[in-house]
């Protein structure tokens, strides 16, 4: 009996596995910053800026004065849109535009205890759509570059947006 127990307490220390924690090792997200396009080499901040999935209602966020923002990407389809409002909180020069991001998803394995997570490639021909559904002509972003078509990290800029 003894034999069988002690057999049991090995086998069992044997099967142990070290605790993995998953710090950084997640979906990343899409990482956009503002620049004023009159000074391209000044980052800018958007006032009162709201950010909403299209088609959600619920808003992702509200911020009051900011230059960068993460916003996620759907992982289980190739395709996601956003309505960014500028002035949001002011009816009468609020300015909604809509960000539409195409991509590849690609699923990576991170660990056992981690799972899996999923990195972007923006498609290069149309990897950032703009629109307007407000009014025509008045969109607020006036350009788009697109810094890296990559998504694995969240340590870098992928988009920048000018206005």
């Amino acid at each position: 009996m003894k034999k069988i127990f002690l057999s049991l307490f090995v086998f069992s220390l044997l099967g142990c596995e070290k605790d993995d924690i998953c710090s950084d090792e997640t979906t990343p997200r899409l990482i956009i910053e503002f620049f004023n396009i009159a000074q391209p080499a000044n980052n800018l901040n958007v006032t009162n800026l709201k950010v909403v999935g299209v088609g959600m209602t619920d808003e992702l966020d509200t911020f009051t004065a900011v230059s960068k923002i993460e916003v996620p990407l759907k992982i289980t389809d190739d395709v996601t849109r956003y309505s960014l409002t500028l002035n949001s909180t002011n009816d009468a020069i609020k300015n909604e535009d809509i960000l539409e991001f195409n991509y590849i998803r690609n699923q990576v394995f991170v660990s056992r205890a981690c799972g899996y997570k999923t990195t972007f490639e923006l498609n290069p021909a149309n990897g950032v759509v703009h629109s307007s559904e407000t009014i025509p002509n008045t969109q607020w972003i006036k350009n788009i570059f697109v810094e890296t078509n990559s998504i694995k990290t969240e340590n870098e800029t992928h988009i920048k947006i000018y206005f």
